[in-house]
């Protein structure tokens, strides 16, 4: 599955084009690097957030097309520094 698309699944960004904008500005890290909007998510990827007033960090453990709300917490975990 696409980054973009993930981050909007499991709503840690709220909407495809923001997460996408995101991508693109370099905010979006996985497993430490820059990642674009295309990058295929893969289990155990770490992906670090750059938004806002502080950084989120969580490891991917699941990846599927669709999620509930209540759901969508279940396809990651965050992971603290």
């Amino acid at each position: 599955m696409r980054l973009d698309k993930y981050l909007k699944v499991t709503r840690l960004i709220k909407r495809r084009t923001i997460a996408n904008e995101a991508c693109d500005a370099g905010r979006i890290l996985v497993n430490g690097k820059a990642a674009r909007a295309s990058y295929e998510v893969k289990e155990n990827d770490l992906v670090e957030i750059n938004m806002g007033t502080r950084p989120v960090k969580v490891r991917v453990l699941k990846v599927s097309e669709y999620a509930t709300k209540e759901d969508a917490a279940t396809h990651y975990t965050v992971v603290e520094d």
